[in-house]
């Protein structure tokens, strides 16, 4: 009887500390390059974050993705990110992402994306990728809400059509 009342105590104990871990599939969902293009274009709310490093960002990225390194600064970031946006992952080869990813579903984000193979996968499958230094962000004179993107340095007409010298 001992034995049982052992056995039945040990089993509801490793059930209990098994079902306390989110398994990876429930904390975010792993897309393959068109899928994981497809799926961020089709969600309102959306951010697409760049987990690499700031010089890996500047070499190529996908097209509006935002550089927020997983070396330390997402989390910092994390805390200002609204949890209702969908965020959408992507490093070199998945596996800082998936870091990233599961540190975010740990804080309470729940619409959470991953590029399954990364920007390496993207480019194989001949995704497009943009180069060099992206477009510095400004913000548009009349309307803080507005923003504008611009080469840096770029001076003349705003795209709201005022003439100013500091655009």
């Amino acid at each position: 009887m001992k034995t049982i009342s052992f056995i039945i105590l040990f089993v509801l104990l490793l059930s209990g500390s098994l079902s306390s871990q989110i398994p990876d599939s429930l904390q975010y969902k792993s897309l393959e390059p068109y899928d994981f293009h497809l799926q961020y274009l089709i969600t309102d709310s959306s951010l697409l974050i760049d987990v690499r490093e700031s010089f890996e960002f500047r070499r190529s990225r996908i097209r509006d993705a935002i550089n927020i390194p997983s070396s330390g600064n997402i989390e910092y970031a994390a805390d200002t990110l609204d949890k209702n946006y969908a965020l959408f992952l992507y490093c070199s080869t998945d596996y800082r992402s998936i870091r990233a990813a599961k540190m975010l579903s740990e804080k309470g984000f729940k619409r959470l994306y991953n590029l399954e193979g990364g920007i390496v996968a993207w480019k194989k499958d001949g995704m497009p990728v943009e180069k060099g230094r992206p477009a510095k962000v400004r913000k548009h004179p009349s309307s803080a809400s507005r923003l504008c993107f611009a080469p840096a340095g770029r001076r003349g007409i705003s795209p709201g059509g005022e003439n100013n010298s500091d655009y």
